[in-house]
């Protein structure tokens, strides 16, 4: 039997949210995206700065570094065990346009569609806590490849890419994802290694 998932964990439910920010604030700050989606766990918190990256505010330079630090201090207080996310201010307060992040998520709303529809629950065995700390380091080592793979065009998205399917995988419990997302992770940092050192 297909498990229904949480309405408020699917991807269309984070777009959502971030847009309903976007009708109310002139600026969405980097601090506003954490504490809109902090109480549903750490997998959205993962998913959704990556997911931004990904889609057309990743081509501001800074902003993939941006979010990188963003995303490597929460992976890193997960792995502490603080359910309070602590960001610095010179990150909290960085902020972009309402009307990029209406684009932003009008052009991933398709991606939305397809990827509630097909991932749901299951296997969660592979997204159990342990594994899930385990993800998060790997987030942290993605994290640090960002800024220098600035350098490189489009080169950020290797590790983000990676990023949002982990945290993805952990927002859905999904352990078939897990699995997809742990492949991803290893070929992004071996990837993004020989980017670094070839460039």
């Amino acid at each position: 039997m297909e498990i229904p998932m949480p309405s408020d964990q699917s991807v269309n439910a984070l777009l959502d949210t971030l847009n309903d920010r976007a009708r109310h604030e002139a600026q969405v700050s980097v601090g506003d995206v954490v504490s809109d989606i902090g109480d549903r766990g750490l997998g959205p918190l993962l998913f959704v700065p990556a997911l931004l990256v990904i889609s057309p505010l990743g081509a501001i330079p800074t902003v993939p570094s941006l979010f990188a630090v963003a995303i490597l201090l929460i992976a890193v207080q997960s792995l502490f065990g603080q359910s309070r996310i602590w960001l610095p201010q010179m990150v909290r307060e960085r902020s972009v346009e309402d009307q990029s992040i209406h684009h932003a998520t009008d052009r991933l709303r398709p991606w939305a569609d397809r990827l509630d529809a097909v991932f749901r629950p299951r296997l969660e065995v592979l997204s159990a806590p342990p594994v899930q700390k385990f993800a998060a380091v790997l987030v942290a080592v993605l994290c640090l490849m960002v800024p220098p793979l600035e350098l490189v065009p489009f080169a950020a998205l290797i590790p983000m890419l990676a990023i949002a399917l982990l945290g993805l995988a952990i927002t859905l419990n999904d352990g078939i994802l897990m699995a997809i997302a742990l492949v991803a992770a290893a070929a992004a940092l071996i990837g993004g290694g020989w980017l670094l050192i070839s460039a």
